[in-house]
């Protein structure tokens, strides 16, 4: 069963962010095991809010990853940029649609 993390968190410096995740991204690139998909979303009620949608092929394949060293040090770099810290909620993929 496919799964989802959600991370919710604060910041005044998304861009700082940004470049973390692309760092990220870069370096796990063709990795089995890693996020399929990854979709960062603004509170248009507050600005400095974000929710990040991480999704994995299956919840094994998460917990794997949050067990990677570097997973630990991009979480740290994360939070460093953040006006509150990060809260996380873990979710299973039960249905999607696409209305494309």
């Amino acid at each position: 069963m496919r799964f989802a993390q959600i991370i919710d968190f604060e910041t005044e410096r998304i861009e700082d962010m940004e470049a973390l995740m692309r760092e990220r991204r870069d370096a796990m690139s063709g990795r089995a095991g890693g996020p399929a998909r990854r979709l960062v979303l603004r509170d248009r009620g507050n600005p400095d809010r974000y929710l990040v949608v991480v999704e994995f092929g299956s919840y094994e394949e998460a917990m794997r990853n949050s067990e990677d060293p570097a997973t630990t040090e991009l979480a740290e770099r994360i939070a460093g940029l953040c006006t509150r810290a990060p809260s996380f909620t873990d979710c299973d993929l039960v249905s999607e649609d696409d209305f494309r």
